[in-house]
């Protein structure tokens, strides 16, 4: 990939995903909302030898993505990074929390990646990657709205997959597990979590395999498998 469109480029994982494209001499575009952290994040491409472009703006606001990604342009590799992890016992469970994090973990991503769509399939050729989530496998209390919303992103993938599949453009629905991230720094640790860099290592081997959905680690596929095969009677009752 030559132009790279990094979409929530001060997280942890986009952060990771964006060295190992500059180590390839890629073209970065990065965009994010905190001008300090995307200032640092750029400083550190161009201490790599990247060629680096900066956008400041608030991916929940859909009037901006039509200029984003015209600013981007040539598109060739769009990776959405974009999000936030929301808790049920965080926010209280209250609608405005919920709102709020659908507009950011849903809402936004659908509206920016359809844009990304239509000018990718307008040239033909091109690659979209996100990030979704195993969280979006099944629901659970913990985290039931962020998982509403990674289940929501990865249909949409899905459905955009399949509608791209004969325009020349891939879409990769990338699902982590748990990730040492400060997005996870109030969580207790423990051996499931993954680094940023294994997970950035897994999304870019995707990119260049031409998988469609991919685990990180892998073995999160068969971890989720056996949740999803729990009979609802049981699933309710368990704390997860």
């Amino acid at each position: 990939m030559r132009r790279v469109l990094v979409l929530g480029a001060t997280s942890a994982i986009a952060q990771q995903v964006a060295r190992l494209y500059a180590d390839r001499g890629a073209e970065l575009f990065l965009v994010a909302r905190n001008e300090e952290r995307l200032g640092a994040v750029a400083d550190d491409l161009r201490v790599r030898g990247a060629s680096v472009e900066t956008a400041i703006a608030d991916l929940d606001d859909p009037a901006r993505h039509d200029e984003l990604l015209a600013r981007a342009a040539p598109l060739e590799l769009v990776f959405l990074a974009h999000g936030v992890l929301g808790d049920a016992r965080d926010t209280g469970g209250t609608a405005e929390a919920a709102e709020a994090v659908l507009r950011t973990d849903l809402l936004g991503p659908v509206s920016l990646l359809t844009r990304a769509a239509q000018r990718l399939e307008a040239q033909g050729s091109g690659c979209i990657a996100a990030l979704s989530s195993v969280a979006g496998d099944r629901g659970r209390g913990s985290n039931l709205v962020y998982g509403a919303a990674k289940a929501g992103l990865t249909a949409f993938l899905s459905g955009l997959r399949n509608r791209l599949s004969g325009a020349g453009v891939r879409v990769v629905t990338v699902k982590p597990g748990f990730v040492d991230t400060p997005m996870t720094d109030h969580l207790p640790k423990n051996p499931l979590y993954a680094s940023p860099e294994r997970v950035a290592r897994d999304v870019v081997r995707a990119i260049d395999t031409g998988a469609d959905v991919v685990y990180t680690p892998w073995w999160w596929r068969f971890v989720m498998l056996a949740v999803r095969l729990i009979p609802e009677r049981l699933f309710k009752r368990l704390s997860l």
